[in-house]
């Protein structure tokens, strides 16, 4: 009787376990919920202020070719976090006084284009 009990313990305890791992194996995980990186920005709109606000400083520290901020090699924007932080900096230094919901746009258009952070 006692092996029995302990038998249907042992059981009990394994259903549970695997019940348990089923609804974590069910759930999405955090990173499979989370929107891909500036999802509320408007590349189009940008790439307008980009061209507008952003290629003449790069061009100058480029010798003319104003990609090459996004291209080279020893590139310092590594995850979408340093990317909007490098615009809210460029925004703060030129004046540009974008706001918020600009900084995505421009974020949304350099990360389709040059970065494609996910």
């Amino acid at each position: 009787m006692r092996r029995a009990l302990e038998h249907s313990r042992n059981r009990t305890a394994l259903l549970g376990a695997m019940g348990f791992a089923f609804l974590l194996a069910a759930q999405p995980s955090f990173a499979d919920s989370q929107p891909p990186p500036f999802a509320a920005g408007k590349p189009h709109e940008g790439q307008t202020l980009v061209q507008r606000d952003c290629i003449a400083c790069h061009a100058q520290r480029y010798a003319g070719d104003h990609e090459q901020i996004y291209l080279r090699l020893d590139r310092r924007v590594r995850t979408p976090a340093q990317l909007m932080a490098q615009i809210q900096r460029c925004n703060t230094e030129l004046g540009t006084n974008y706001f918020p919901e600009e900084e995505e746009h421009v974020a949304a258009y350099l990360n389709l284009h040059y970065y494609k952070f996910e």
